[in-house]
C-alpha cells in the first residue's frame, strides 16, 4: 500500500510541475491576474473643428471650454479612486492622446507633462502636481489647436484600429477610454466605404442613407450601414464617448450617430461603454465620476 501511495504522490508532483512549466514565462499559456482596482486611464481628444468658436459658437459655454472642464472631472475621478486605496496598492496611470497629432511642437511636450502614474512609492506632493498639470495644460492644448486654425479632423478610426491596443490597454488593470468629440468621424486619410460601412461619418452621409426619419434603425439594419469594425477584440477596454453634438436640420440626427457608434463597438466587443451628449459639464461630472468607480 506504502508503495502504491508513494507512486501516486510522485505523478502528482510531475504533474504539477509539467502544468507550472506550461504555464510558467516561458510556456505557452500565461495566466495574467487582472486587478479591477488598479486602473488605467486614456483621454482620446477630437481636436477638429468642433473646437472652433466661430465655425460652432454656443453662447452658453463653448465647446472647447467645456471639453477642459470634462478633463477636470476625469483628472478628479481618478485622484479619488487612488486616494481610497492604500499606498502599498498604488498602481494606476492617466494619459492623453490626440489622433493625428497637432503641427504646434509644444504639443508632444504637454502629452508628456499629462502622462501621469501612481505606484507605492509616490510622494503626497505628486497628487498637487497633477491637479497643477490638469488645471492648464488642457487649456493650452485648445488654445494652441484653435490659433492654429489648421482642423483636419480626427481619426478616430485608425486610433482604434492601430493604437488602442498598445496605447490603451493593459493586460493586468481595468481600462477606461474617454473621447471627447461630436461623434462625426472624418479624415482625409482614412476614408473608404467596405460595402454600405464606412470609416467615417459625416451629416453629409447621414442624409445621403436617407436616415432622416424615425424609421432610422429599419433603414441602418436592413442596409448595413455602419462603421467598419476597426479591432476584432476590445472586450477589456471600456470606453465613455463624451460631446455629442449633431448639427441641426434633422431631429434624428443625434441618435443616428449613437447607433453608429454603439454598433461599433458592440461589434469590436466592447461590452461597456456609454455614449453622452454635449451636455455642462456640471450636469456629465457625477457621470465621469462613476464611470471611473465602476460602481
Amino acid at each position: 500500500m506504502k508503495k502504491i501511495f508513494y507512486l501516486l504522490m510522485i505523478i502528482s508532483l510531475i504533474s504539477c510541475c509539467k502544468d507550472s512549466i506550461k504555464d510558467g514565462e516561458g510556456g505557452k499559456k500565461d495566466s495574467i491576474i487582472v486587478d479591477r482596482n488598479n486602473i488605467n486611464v486614456s483621454i482620446l481628444i477630437d481636436l477638429s473643428d468642433r473646437i472652433d468658436p466661430k465655425t460652432n459658437p454656443n453662447p452658453t459655454m463653448e465647446y472647447f471650454q467645456r471639453d477642459t472642464e470634462y478633463i477636470k472631472a476625469i483628472e478628479k475621478g481618478f485622484l479619488n479612486h487612488i486616494k481610497s486605496k492604500k499606498i502599498i496598492t498604488y498602481d494606476d496611470q492617466m494619459q492623453v492622446f490626440f489622433n493625428p497629432e497637432p503641427l504646434d511642437p509644444k504639443m508632444n511636450q504637454f502629452t508628456k507633462d499629462l502622462k501621469v502614474a501612481f505606484d507605492k512609492n509616490t510622494s503626497k506632493d505628486y497628487f498637487a502636481s497633477v491637479e497643477k498639470k490638469y488645471s492648464e495644460l488642457p487649456l493650452n492644448i485648445y488654445q494652441s489647436a484653435i490659433h492654429d486654425g489648421n482642423y483636419v479632423g480626427s481619426d478616430i478610426w485608425e486610433f482604434f484600429k492601430n493604437k488602442v491596443n498598445d496605447y490603451c490597454i493593459k493586460n493586468d488593470k481595468r481600462n477606461i477610454l474617454f473621447i471627447l468629440t461630436d461623434g462625426y468621424m472624418y479624415h482625409e486619410n482614412t476614408k473608404f466605404a467596405e460595402e454600405n460601412k464606412t470609416s467615417y461619418l459625416t451629416t453629409k452621409l447621414i442624409k445621403s442613407n436617407n436616415l432622416t426619419t424615425s424609421d432610422f434603425k429599419n433603414t441602418i439594419e436592413k442596409n448595413k450601414f455602419g462603421f467598419v469594425k476597426a479591432n476584432d477584440n476590445l472586450s477589456n477596454l471600456e470606453v465613455i464617448v463624451l460631446g455629442i453634438n449633431p448639427e441641426k436640420g434633422n431631429p434624428f440626427e443625434e441618435a443616428v450617430i449613437k447607433e453608429y457608434w454603439e454598433n461599433w463597438f458592440k461589434e469590436m466587443k466592447i461590452k461597456n461603454y456609454q455614449i453622452k451628449s454635449a451636455d455642462l459639464p456640471s450636469n456629465l461630472e457625477p457621470i465621469i465620476l462613476k464611470a471611473i468607480t465602476g460602481k
